[in-house]
């Protein structure tokens, strides 16, 4: 257990930032598998909708750290490829 000030103001902190970056993740999730459940569904117009609302929540959670640029990147890409290949 935290003894200094310090270290328990830090304790608040970080417990503060874990609910924020949890909800994000989880916001994310969500996003990518919307996305992925217009693809299931075979629907391009919902499928290209569905991404394009997704992009830049991913992008958010790369700028705020919750999972780093490269995966993020490479999700949108692999998400775009997906949907791209529903309308060959």
């Amino acid at each position: 257990m935290a003894n200094t000030t310090s270290a328990k103001k830090a304790t608040r902190k970080i417990a503060r930032r874990t609910d924020i970056n949890k909800a994000r993740r989880s916001r994310v999730r969500t996003f990518i598998r919307k996305v992925e459940e217009a693809i299931a569904s075979g629907d391009v117009a919902q499928a290209a909708e569905a991404l394009r609302a997704a992009q830049p929540e991913i992008q958010r959670a790369a700028t705020k750290g919750v999972m780093h640029g490269n995966t993020a990147s490479r999700k949108v890409s692999r998400l775009a490829a997906r949907v791209k290949a529903l309308t060959a």
